[in-house]
């Protein structure tokens, strides 16, 4: 679908939620909420699964009685565990796992809650760390990377469940603050000032804490581990500043700022990057434009 068609769809669905909230606030507070944790695109078909995800052994794990889909590719006792972004799927790993395979590393990707061939309808950074913990009690991987929401549940996830296996993560476009998350979402569909005031104390229920305490920062500041944090300074889907936040607060990231590369961060040179970083040696911190 064209971006602009995209848009118009998001306006006049903000449009449809401000005008419900004045006769129906509950049920306008309930759709509001379900357009931001439950993903519109990145569902999988069993039967139709791209050929990088073909490739892989499947794996149906378990969650509090709830499946997720995990994908193997064999390799030797070196594992990487890699964790996609909102409204994706585990296949967008398919170039960068094409130079991780160099290595002959084994790799598992997961598909997020509510995306991919997993089970259930929304998305929580929380339930994707549960999630990531069994891939990781399960597999034991060295290193952990992720990728936008996907980034931002690494460094969740390693805050919460630190281990003494993990050696490095990789996070790559990921935002830092859950505001800024909400924010986003509602300068997208337009809320009025009532319908976003609900959601945010919706979000704070739901979450069980001030989500102010919410922050890929915060959650750096507790990893011990080395990191590598990769952000494009024209970055349109989650704002430069984010990567800024979560490097700064990482006692021991390694920042590199590409150019030209979006949100996606798809770069031959950046995989070269991510691989020595965790294969050879540390990479130094700079810039990284497009091939």
């Amino acid at each position: 679908m064209p971006p602009f068609v995209t848009n118009i769809a998001a306006r006049l669905l903000g449009l449809y939620i401000n005008l419900l909230s004045y006769f129906a606030p509950v049920k306008a507070n309930a759709v509001a909420y379900k357009y931001f944790s439950q993903p519109l695109y990145g569902r999988l078909h069993k039967n139709k699964l791209p050929i990088i995800l073909r490739e892989a052994v499947p794996v149906t794990l378990q969650h509090e009685g709830v499946g997720f889909q995990a994908y193997v590719w064999p390799g030797n006792a070196t594992t990487v565990l890699l964790a996609h972004g909102w409204e994706s799927n585990a296949a967008r790993w398919k170039l960068l796992i094409s130079y991780l395979r160099k290595s002959g590393c084994t790799i598992i990707a997961v598909d997020a809650p509510a995306h991919g061939l997993s089970d259930g309808k929304e998305f929580t950074i929380p339930r994707y760390a549960a999630y990531l913990n069994v891939a990781v009690v399960t597999y034991r991987p060295h290193y952990l990377i992720g990728h936008s929401l996907g980034g931002a549940t690494v460094l969740y996830y390693q805050a919460h469940y630190p281990n003494p296996f993990i050696k490095k993560l990789v996070v790559l476009g990921a935002p830092s603050e859950f505001y800024s998350i909400l924010k986003n979402y509602n300068n997208k569909l337009g809320f009025s000032k009532r319908v976003y005031s609900r959601l945010l104390a919706f979000c704070t229920d739901c979450y069980g804490m001030d989500l102010n305490d919410f922050s890929g920062a915060a959650f750096a500041k507790k990893i011990t581990v080395p990191g590598l944090i990769v952000h494009d300074r024209g970055d349109q889907t989650v704002a430069y500043a984010e990567g800024i936040l979560i490097a700064d607060a990482y006692p021991d990231a390694t920042f590199i700022t590409t150019t030209g590369m979006g949100h996606r961060l798809h770069n031959e040179g950046l995989y070269t990057k991510i691989y020595d970083y965790l294969f050879t040696e540390a990479v130094e911190a700079g810039n990284e434009g497009t091939d």
